[in-house]
């Protein structure tokens, strides 16, 4: 693998627009089951970006793996499996439903690495993300690519919540979850590719969606909160083959988000910093 050719896509940049549809956020809203969302009304919620700025593929252009062919803006690198490793979001500013949103895209860095599992190579992606031309959004996305082989688990010590909601993950709400993100990694619906063709047990629950369920859980346990800034880390991924659990605990004004798997073991951790609707009103 030549790390420095993949290092000339350090730099390259990429530029999107589109509309604060509330279509898509209804499509969300089914899928987490909310009758009326714990969301501000009017405004796109706390990674509900997520839902534009769909990538548009010609089908043409589209790889083994359901993504996209690698090479254009993101670099060509030739390890199978690909997962989004971890990430920040800062909320400026709130993005109303309807208003003009602009993404300008930059991949910031390229990194080789060897885990225990084998080599692995992470790309780090900055999002800036414009409402009516103001920043309202910044964003950094870490991609890894990996081989076939898994990283043994490690053992962590999982904290005490103050609340937890069981989920029960499976092929339904996975493929209404790509279909709102136009995904089409096949290790989210084609359970045979995720088992032969990259040596997963079942179907991979997408990173982002349980990021966005550990939200979700934040905002359905703190009423009024204003999510400021939202950082997280996978630590190894889960599956439809049992239901996992999203937990949360608060300190002052951050919390603790993270999920576990079916074996108590620290799936994905994330903090939350934010505003209560006091403190938002006072600033």
């Amino acid at each position: 693998m030549d790390i420095e050719h993949l290092k000339q896509w350090i730099g390259r940049e990429e530029r999107a627009g589109d509309c604060a549809s509330p279509v898509p956020l209804a499509g969300l809203a089914a899928l987490l089951d909310h009758e009326t969302p714990p969301w501000i009304e009017g405004e796109v919620p706390p990674l509900g970006h997520w839902l534009y700025f769909l990538p548009h593929a010609r089908q043409s252009a589209i790889d083994v793996d359901g993504h996209p062919k690698r090479g254009d803006f993101l670099p060509p690198v030739p390890l199978p499996r690909r997962m989004w490793a971890s990430g920040e979001v800062v909320f400026h500013t709130h993005v109303p439903i309807g208003a003009a949103i602009e993404r300008r895209s930059r991949i910031a860095d390229v990194t080789a690495r060897t885990g225990s599992s084998g080599p692995l190579v992470f790309v780090t992606l900055r999002h800036d993300i414009f409402c009516d031309g103001a920043l309202a959004i910044e964003e950094r996305q870490d991609l890894v690519y990996r081989g076939p082989g898994d990283a043994p688990a490690r053992a962590v010590e999982v904290p005490v919540a103050d609340a937890t909601r069981i989920v029960t993950p499976d092929p339904v709400a996975l493929f209404r979850y790509s279909a709102l993100t136009f995904n089409g990694h096949r290790i989210h619906y084609d359970r045979d590719y995720a088992r032969n063709a990259e040596g997963y047990p079942g179907l991979v629950v997408h990173g982002p969606y349980a990021a966005t369920l550990l939200v979700d859980h934040f905002l359905r346990e703190t009423p009024g909160a204003i999510v400021k800034r939202f950082s997280f880390r996978a630590r190894q991924p889960l599956f439809d083959t049992a239901p996992f659990s999203l937990n949360l605990r608060r300190a002052g004004a951050a919390a603790e988000v993270w999920t576990t798997d079916a074996a108590g073991r620290l799936a994905m951790t994330g903090t939350i910093d934010f505003k209560g609707e006091q403190a938002c009103a006072m600033s």
